[in-house]
């Protein structure tokens, strides 16, 4: 579980014991119920991730709610976009092995998840990842109910395929923008999980088709 879960769920069933105490325990059942959704909404399962040579892996759980070819400062990129409810895990994961080069946060509007405009429009955080001979860009977007984008990296660090790099409270989406080459594996509607659903493929060099085998034994849960 991560961390705020058990802040969150600590508060509200110290809430509870008071309301009880001044009121009747029936009055206690609400911030019961509301520890107990705190408690599971930040969940953080262990994953089984993919040791596929060039796999990208999926960022956010969620659906998948558009993929397109966009443009981003003159460059065309292939866009993935995941909307994650307040049913889904919020720990959004590294979608391939590399290095963080970059982390840009946006302060910005609170518009619904599913709105279009919340890419540019909405508070977001954006990531450039250095990985396997290629870039990519991973955007933590904010949704009407998501207060708190949470990166827990910092520029220079590397990264495994499928480790935790942060966390969006309650409703948001999540976008990885991979190169025009990519190989996308996922279509609107799609359900995915984080870490463990391949979402495309990179074009990768033999080299590293040796490395990916070697390591696929290491591979484990995370």
């Amino acid at each position: 579980m991560v961390r705020d879960g058990y802040y969150y769920g600590f508060v509200m069933l110290a809430s509870a014991v008071l309301v009880a105490w001044l009121t009747s325990p029936f009055w206690a059942l609400v911030p019961l119920v509301l520890a107990a959704f705190f408690l599971w909404f930040f969940r953080d399962p262990e994953r089984g991730i993919p040791a596929d040579a060039g796999a990208v892996v999926s960022p956010a759980d969620g659906k998948v709610t558009d993929v397109a070819t966009i443009t981003v400062q003159g460059e065309k990129r292939k866009r993935i976009s995941i909307f994650l409810s307040v049913f889904d895990v919020h720990v959004n994961r590294s979608p391939v092995a590399g290095v963080i080069r970059g982390a840009h946060y946006q302060p910005g509007k609170f518009l619904n998840a599913m709105n279009p405009a919340c890419a540019e429009a909405n508070e977001q955080n954006t990531i450039t990842l250095e990985g396997e001979g290629h870039t990519l860009i991973v955007k933590q977007i904010a949704g009407i109910l998501a207060r708190r984008i949470v990166f827990t990296k910092k520029i220079g660090d590397t990264v495994k395929r499928g480790e935790r790099i942060g966390l969006i409270k309650f409703g948001s989406r999540t976008d990885v923008l991979l190169e025009p080459s990519a190989d996308v594996r996922v279509k609107v509607g799609d359900r995915v999980k984080g870490g463990r659903s391949i979402v495309a493929f990179l074009n990768v060099q033999p080299e590293e088709l040796a490395v990916a085998g070697a390591a696929h034994a290491k591979e484990g849960p995370r």
